[in-house]
């Protein structure tokens, strides 16, 4: 794609300004190394969007690449004003880059894609349609899925089926990043580390109806996939976050505080025994019950420390909803390439 020259078009970019007229949707896609699949995606979501008819923006987030993805996407951004270009200052992770593109989108409705091209922009008006229907949330669902069996498919069925119990959620699909949303709900929940498959579970915490729609899942054309082995490991804790979060995340005293007070109940009615029986039998307990002693000192002083960490739970809670403005992205630029028609006006 040929760059025009700054006597055909305004180059000047804008940082941090708002667009003159509000989009109906956003469609947000973070890359990292594709660019194989830059171009055609950007094709594909255009044309796409460009048929369902109503105004849209396409936010790009480059994170930290380190071929030609941000040089081709700077194109891009240059020949359509409808593209925000953002670009991270280094590698931060899908979720960091998705939280940019939501911050930074205008739309009413919100899509997020994959770059990859395993997500057919043909399907985003069946995600559309179910956001006009009335729901918060639409999620995607790989029901038949090109992945390896053992690698990928067994592990994220296992992965999907414990989420789908813990968080209460009855969807096929937590792990693909191919979702719709309304803007306030997805502006409602902070996103950090990996936690963008999980957005349907925190989201049902904030009461939004979520439904899924069947996606198809193509292998990918080109370039090399970012998954691994060891993202599938990293899921199985992240499930422990999102059930914590879920249940106790404005009350943390609740969990840490019943074990912290089970822990000194326990321990401390160890201790009584044992001074009861010192008193009345004059016997050393060092010596006839050393290792109860322990154990009960040990329970005493745990209880303490986990009541404690849940009173400094409770300030943390505080301090989320004093609506604190910190991200999990560092920003390098931000890019929008402003028409000729706009640049007359202005």
């Amino acid at each position: 794609m040929k760059l025009q020259g700054k006597d055909e078009i305004d180059r000047q970019p804008l940082y941090g300004g708002k667009i003159e007229v509000v989009p109906k949707y956003s469609v947000v896609v973070p890359f990292h190394n594709e660019e194989e699949n830059v171009t055609k995606l950007y094709d594909r979501v255009k044309g796409v969007m460009e048929q369902v008819g109503s105004s849209f923006e396409m936010v790009f987030v480059d994170d930290g690449s380190r071929d030609r993805t941000y040089r081709l996407l700077e194109e891009i951004a240059a020949v359509d004003s409808r593209v925000l270009l953002i670009k991270l200052r280094r590698n931060f992770g899908q979720t960091s880059a998705l939280a940019a593109g939501f911050d930074h989108s205008s739309g009413e409705y919100i899509l997020a894609m994959d770059g990859d091209l395993q997500h057919d922009p043909a399907e985003i008006p069946m995600f559309l349609a179910k956001l006009e229907e009335g729901y918060d949330v639409v999620s995607g669902w790989r029901a038949q899925r090109a992945d390896n069996m053992m690698l990928r498919r067994f592990p994220s069925r296992i992965a999907n089926w414990m989420m789908a119990r813990l968080s209460g959620v009855d969807i096929h699909d937590f792990g693909t990043t191919f979702k719709a949303y309304r803007r306030d709900v997805i502006h409602s929940i902070p996103l950090y580390g990996e936690m963008h498959r999980f957005i349907p579970a925190l989201a049902s915490w904030f009461g939004a109806s979520i439904c899924e729609v069947a996606i198809s899942n193509p292998a990918r054309e080109y370039g090399k996939s970012h998954y691994g082995i060891s993202r599938t490991f990293r899921v199985f804790f992240d499930l422990l976050t999102v059930r914590f979060l879920l249940k106790y995340m404005t009350r943390p005293l609740h969990f840490f505080g019943s074990l912290g007070a089970f822990g000194v109940i326990s321990g401390g009615g160890m201790a009584m025994w044992l001074l009861l029986h010192k008193l009345l039998s004059g016997t050393n307990v060092m010596d006839e019950h050393a290792p109860l002693f322990t154990v009960a000192a040990v329970l005493i002083l745990a209880g303490i420390q986990l009541i404690g960490v849940g009173l400094l739970g409770e300030l943390q809670v505080r301090h989320f909803f004093t609506q604190s403005q910190n991200t999990p992205y560092a920003i390098d630029r931000i890019v929008r390439y402003r028409s000729p028609e706009e640049s007359l006006r202005r």
